[in-house]
C-alpha cells in the first residue's frame, strides 16, 4: 500500500523507548526527512504517521527539484523526557540511523531542534541543522516561513487578483515558530491565530479557539500545526477561498482535494507550501551555498505555485 523501499523500528537498548524510521525512495538520492519526538496512543499510529510523512517528504523534494528522496524518523515519547532520558533515545536513534548507511538523513521536525540534532551527530554524520556556533544552518523555522510567504503571494494573485493581502482576514492555525513568523510577514492582513497551548495568546493578533480555527470565516486559511486537519468534514465548515499552509499532509485523504475544488477553495499542497525549510538547509550544508543564495532558492517557491495553478486543469475566477 505505502509502496516504501524500508520501514525499521526499534527498541532503544539505552532509553528502552521506540524509535523508527521510513525510507520512501532514494530513486533521486540519499533521502531525507525530519525526526519527529512526540507521544502516541499506539505503535501503529507512530507508524502510520511515518509512513505518510516519509512519502510527503519524496513529494517535496520531487516539487522543489531536489535530488533526494524522502524519509521520516519518530520518537514515541512514552515517558517524561528527563535531560537524561532524551539524550540516552537521541542516542538510540542515531544507531538507528546510522543502520541506513547514509541512505537516510535526519533534520529537526515536531519536538526535535538542533541541540538535539548535536546529540545525534556524537553517533552519526548523517544529521542536519546543529546549532549555528557548531557549523550547522540551526532552526529551519524562518526559511520555512519564508517559503509558506512566497507560496501565499501566488496562490493570493491567482485567487484575487493580488499578492497583496491588506485588509484581508487570515486565519492561522499553529502559532508556533513557524506560524508567528508567518503572521509577522502579512504586512497589513487582519491576522487571527489559534493554537492549543493558550500561553500563545497574545494581544498583538486576533485569537480563536482552535476548535474554531476552521469554522472561522475569512479570506486565507494557513494551516500550520498538525497534520489531517483538512477532512470531508472539516471541508463543509470552512469558509475561505484560500488555503496555504506549512503542515504536513493536511489532507484526510486524497479525495479532500477535489472536495475543496468543488467548494471553490484554492489549495496549495503543502508539500509545496512548506519546502522553504529542506531547500535552504540542503542549499547551505551540501551545496555549500551562502545565506543569501539560499534564501533566494526559497523563494523561487512562489514561481513553482504560480506554474502550478496556471495549469491546473480547473482555473478558479479571479477577484470576488
Amino acid at each position: 500500500m505505502w509502496e516504501h523501499e524500508r520501514l525499521v523500528v526499534r527498541t532503544g537498548k539505552r532509553s528502552g523507548m521506540t524509535t523508527m524510521v521510513a525510507l520512501h525512495s532514494t530513486a533521486a538520492g540519499p533521502a531525507v526527512g525530519g525526526c519527529r519526538m512526540k507521544p502516541y496512543a499506539r505503535i501503529t499510529d507512530a507508524v502510520e504517521d511515518v509512513l505518510r510523512l516519509s512519502k510527503a517528504m519524496t513529494l517535496k523534494c520531487e516539487a522543489a527539484g531536489i535530488p533526494h528522496g524522502g524519509a521520516k524518523s519518530v520518537i514515541v515519547a512514552d515517558r517524561e523526557l528527563t535531560p537524561e532520558v532524551r539524550r540516552a533515545v537521541l542516542l538510540d536513534h542515531a544507531d538507528l540511523i546510522n543502520e541506513f548507511g547514509g541512505a537516510y538523513r535526519a533534520g529537526p521536525d515536531v519536538g526535535t531542534g538542533p541541540d538535539d540534532m548535536l546529540v545525534l551527530r556524537e553517533l552519526t554524520p548523517h544529521a542536519y541543522c546543529l546549532p549555528e556556533e557548531h557549523g550547522g544552518t540551526g532552526s529551519s523555522s524562518g526559511p520555512t516561513a519564508r517559503g509558506v510567504l512566497a507560496a501565499l503571494r501566488a496562490a493570493a494573485r491567482h485567487t484575487f487578483g493580488t499578492s497583496d493581502l491588506t485588509g484581508r482576514r487570515v486565519v492561522i492555525s499553529g502559532f508556533g515558530s513557524v506560524g508567528e513568523l508567518i503572521a509577522r510577514g502579512l504586512h497589513g492582513a487582519d491576522i487571527v491565530v489559534s493554537d492549543v497551548d493558550g500561553g500563545r495568546r497574545t494581544d498583538e493578533f486576533g485569537w480563536v479557539e482552535p476548535d474554531q480555527a476552521y469554522r472561522t470565516k475569512a479570506d486565507v486559511l494557513v494551516p500550520a500545526a498538525v497534520g489531517g486537519v483538512l477532512s470531508p468534514e472539516t471541508v463543509r465548515d470552512l469558509d475561505v477561498r484560500l488555503v496555504v499552509g506549512p503542515a504536513n499532509n493536511q489532507l484526510t485523504d486524497d479525495g479532500v482535494a477535489a472536495l475543496l475544488e468543488e467548494r471553490g477553495i484554492v489549495w496549495v499542497p503543502d508539500h509545496v507550501a512548506s519546502a522553504g525549510g529542506v531547500i535552504y538547509t540542503l542549499a547551505r550544508e551540501d551545496d555549500g551555498a551562502d545565506h543569501e543564495t539560499a534564501l533566494k532558492k526559497v523563494d523561487r517557491i512562489e514561481a513553482t505555485v504560480e506554474e502550478l495553478l496556471r495549469t491546473s486543469r480547473h482555473d478558479l475566477p479571479i477577484g470576488m
